[in-house]
């Protein structure tokens, strides 16, 4: 007998049944059933099953139809969705050794960008300064030597990320925490289409799926699960930036953070990582040797062309930076010369540490690199 739909179509369909999560699948599969049998051949599988939910086969009951299979394909053919399962063989390999990967991944943009290689860069909703010029930094580095930046497209230190990879012409995958085709927060509108012309933007959720802060963990995992490691930014102390971090650690994913003033309320949760052994970074090459395997494919590239010593640097960053010359400097001479207030001072002199322009000497002095 001909089948009204394919194995993969049937999963598409019965995931967009509501009620219908990762465990139900997981469950329904378990007690031997096939997405592709018609409900008349399932009931004989759904009467085997424990069911978590009672009222789930009546439900399925009503929906398992051609009609409705097909009008599931239809639906996101016309939102331009795409619809990536766990059987696809593009279907990246880091997310498929999860102990719980994704059943379905729903795409919009580039779905290639999957399998390249993924750093993932988290952060604080609200960062500062500080924050958002390492961010800046970081991403510059990291996409010349040709990473993939995976974040969640959240306010603060995730778009600041995206929109750092988007402008230096990079790759970046957003993360949503709700339906592929729902833009959250609202004001990333715009991101949110640049990333889907120029990025890709993917999501576990059916189309449609409001955003709810219990689907947010299940988020992270992902952004974890496809990244070969994880850099934090800026957090505080209890950001929900540590929990990508603590699903990085359990997915066996290498934990990177940025350092902070230990009197920045956005940098106890770095600095608290640093503390248990993630790696303190200073520059994008901290996170790059960390992955030799990788790096050789890039040393031409990135030796084609001389970088300015100022690229990259602040106004104010670069003021600072021209008084360096071959002998080290101490904090007073600094702070003489450049008429900086002593609080920004501490700030700049920090900044220029982590983009690898200068380091300081025992003595509270300060040298060029």
């Amino acid at each position: 007998m001909t089948k009204a739909w394919t194995k993969r179509e049937g999963l598409i369909a019965l995931h967009q049944v509501q009620g219908v999560g990762w465990h139900t699948i997981d469950q329904l599969f378990h007690g031997g059933w096939d997405p592709s049998l018609s409900m008349k051949e399932s009931r004989e599988v759904f009467n085997k099953i424990s069911w978590r939910q009672k009222k789930l086969p009546e439900i399925l009951a009503k929906k398992w139809t051609s009609s409705f299979v097909q009008r599931v394909q239809e639906e996101l053919s016309h939102r331009k969705i795409q619809a990536l399962t766990i059987w696809d063989r593009d279907y990246p390999e880091l997310l498929r050794k999860l102990p719980q990967p994704p059943w379905i991944l729903y795409l919009k943009g580039n779905r290639s960008l999957l399998n390249g290689r993924c750093l993932a860069v988290v952060g604080t909703r609200k960062p500062t300064h500080y924050g958002k010029n390492i961010t800046k930094s970081l991403m510059t580095e990291v996409v010349a030597q040709g990473w993939t930046v995976v974040s969640g497209m959240a306010a603060g230190i995730d778009g600041d990320a995206h929109r750092s990879v988007l402008n230096t012409g990079g790759k970046t995958i957003a993360v949503l925490g709700s339906g592929v085709d729902v833009v959250y927060p609202k004001h990333h509108q715009s991101l949110y289409e640049r990333l889907v012309q120029e990025g890709l933007v993917l999501s576990e959720m059916a189309p449609g799926t409001k955003p709810h802060p219990g689907l947010f963990p299940q988020r992270n995992r992902i952004i974890s699960g496809l990244s070969h490691g994880v850099l934090v930014v800026e957090a505080a102390e209890r950001s929900g930036s540590l929990i990508t971090a603590d699903c990085s650690l359990e997915q066996g994913r290498d934990v990177f953070a940025i350092p902070g003033p230990i009197t920045s309320e956005k940098s106890l949760g770095t600095n608290r990582l640093i503390q248990q052994g993630a790696k303190c970074v200073l520059s994008g090459s901290d996170i790059v040797e960390e992955f030799p395997h990788f790096s050789h494919d890039d040393e031409q590239g990135t030796s084609e062309h001389a970088v300015s010593p100022l690229e990259g640097l602040s106004n104010e960053e670069k003021v600072l930076f021209q008084l360096f010359a071959d002998d080290p400097l101490p904090l007073e001479a600094l702070q003489w010369h450049s008429n900086i207030s002593l609080g920004l001072l501490h700030q700049l002199l920090l900044t220029l540490q982590v983009k690898g322009k200068i380091k300081q000497l025992p003595g509270g002095r300060y040298i060029k690199q």
